[in-house]
């Protein structure tokens, strides 16, 4: 095996736990080359993966088929004369590609009418019994084995931030005039919805408690353009213009990684940036509502984990079915501001 071909998840957080795939696959085929297909979205997740030899972006779009962007890249990757491919996303469009490129192992999960597309599959696993997304993404390798000696499984996401990336930041931080020796991150949003995130109050009321603590942190807000309303919202009730930094659309995803890196700590909902701190071994208090941290847990030893696992949770609803929100909600800034000082 001498080349295998990764068609990478859509979200960051996905991206993030199929790292320790790219690891095992490297075990097992230490020679092998294993390039990655990625959206622009997440493509900075494979750079920062140590196992990736090219990362192929391409500018895939949430629901569309692109049929003319997915036959010329087939083209160009049948040139490739890759041996597998890992299909990674559950959708019928991701198994297109290595299918027109004739890749012969075509690994995936069951799904969305792949039969033929994916040649080598696995059985979804149950709505009910999820595993953890890293082991869900981990078991594929097992296709492929085929007999060989199994290597240590590693099960926990291991990201390297690159040396442009910390340049780039650094100067932000020089032109911002912020120090770099006390900063605290907080990640305010969550793609998936209003049930992931808590509340902006709440984050302020936690900047507010962490400043009257120690005056020299400085908290940086990051996320997607997106989440740039919610990072307005918490900077104005927080009251602390010069302690609070509202960076939310204004780093791409590779500065938001080695700002992470640097800092003291990081206060997340259940997010891509999450897994991202978990990755890099960053101390971090990550906060769950509807979704279930059995699941998507951030798998580092510096992460500590609040959920209030209500009688309605894991609801993984984007809406909160009952109105109330209390699985966020309740989850109060001293609770939160308890647990960071156990961080230290």
């Amino acid at each position: 095996m001498h080349s295998i071909l990764i068609i990478a998840p859509n979200w960051i957080g996905d991206a993030v736990t199929t790292q320790p795939l790219l690891a095992n696959l490297k075990a097992l085929y230490p020679e092998a080359k294993i390039d990655v297909l990625a959206s622009n979205w997440v493509a900075p997740i494979y750079r920062a993966c140590a196992e990736v030899h090219q990362v192929i972006e391409a500018k895939f779009e949430h629901r569309k088929l692109q049929w003319d962007l997915r036959k010329q890249l087939a083209q160009e990757i049948k040139a490739k004369n890759y041996q597998a491919c890992f299909v990674l996303p559950n959708s019928f469009k991701s198994a297109l590609i290595p299918w027109l490129a004739n890749i012969p192992f075509r690994i995936g999960y069951r799904g969305e009418f792949r039969f033929g597309p994916i040649n080598l599959a696995l059985d979804n696993p149950s709505k009910i019994n999820r595993p953890p997304m890293v082991e869900h993404y981990s078991a594929l390798s097992e296709l492929l084995k085929d007999g060989e000696s199994i290597p240590p499984t590693q099960l926990a996401p291991k990201l390297k931030v690159s040396s442009t990336a910390k340049q780039s930041v650094q100067n932000k931080l020089q032109n911002a005039n912020i120090s770099s020796d006390f900063i605290y991150v907080m990640c305010p949003g969550a793609e998936y919805g209003p049930t992931k995130r808590w509340p902006t109050e709440h984050f302020a009321t936690l900047a507010q408690k962490l400043i009257a603590e120690n005056p020299n942190i400085q908290i940086v807000l990051l996320g997607s353009k997106s989440d740039h309303a919610l990072g307005q919202e918490i900077t104005s009730q927080a009251k602390l213009n010069s302690n609070i930094h509202n960076w939310c659309g204004n780093t791409s995803l590779d500065e938001a990684m080695a700002l992470i890196g640097m800092s003291k700590v990081v206060i997340s909902n259940d997010s891509g940036l999450m897994h991202i701190a978990a990755a890099l071994n960053t101390p971090q208090v990550a906060i769950f509502g509807s979704s279930d941290p059995a699941h998507t847990p951030p798998l580092s030893d510096k992460a500590q984990v609040i959920w209030l696992n209500m009688p309605c949770s894991p609801c993984h609803k984007r809406e909160c079915p009952l109105g109330h929100l209390r699985c966020l909600k309740d989850i109060l800034p001293e609770q939160v501001l308890a647990t960071l000082n156990t961080l230290k």
